[in-house]
């Protein structure tokens, strides 16, 4: 399996299904797991739901992104939806956490803090790119 390469360096890897997993990103400091990694078609696909790229996902464990890939061949299958929807609801948990705290503060009439606005709009940007690696348009 190709994920036997990357999954070895990555922290509190734990199984989804056959052929995903979540873990914490090594691009960035990471408590609780952000990155899905799934191998589908026989190339692993990567996602840190907190923003870092592939590329930097890759690079922070000392691998190249040609490493998720098998060597090419003539005959290729297309891919398939890159990450079902548990997946991404896994990762994004602590996201919904922080909204619903944030939506009771404000519906008890308190302000937030320019720190906890700033947290906001973080949590609507990864819930944009989650949006995307499901395969959804993300209009709004």
């Amino acid at each position: 399996m190709i994920s036997d390469r990357i999954l070895p360096l990555l922290d509190k890897v734990k199984r989804k299904s056959d052929n995903s997993w979540i873990a914490c990103c090594p691009a960035h400091e990471d408590r609780l797991p952000s990155l899905a990694i799934r191998e589908v078609d026989d190339r692993v696909l990567i996602h840190c739901f907190a923003g870092c790229t592939a590329y930097e996902v890759v690079q922070s464990v000392g691998l190249e992104l040609s490493d998720l890939f098998p060597p090419p061949t003539r005959s290729s299958k297309p891919l398939s939806k890159p990450f079902p929807a548990t997946d991404i609801l896994q990762c994004l948990n602590r996201e919904i956490i922080f909204i619903v705290v944030c939506a009771e503060a404000l519906a008890k009439g308190k302000k937030l803090e320019e720190p906890d606005k700033e947290r906001l709009y973080l949590s609507a940007t990864r819930f944009r790119a989650a949006m995307a690696a499901g395969g959804l348009n993300s209009a709004v």
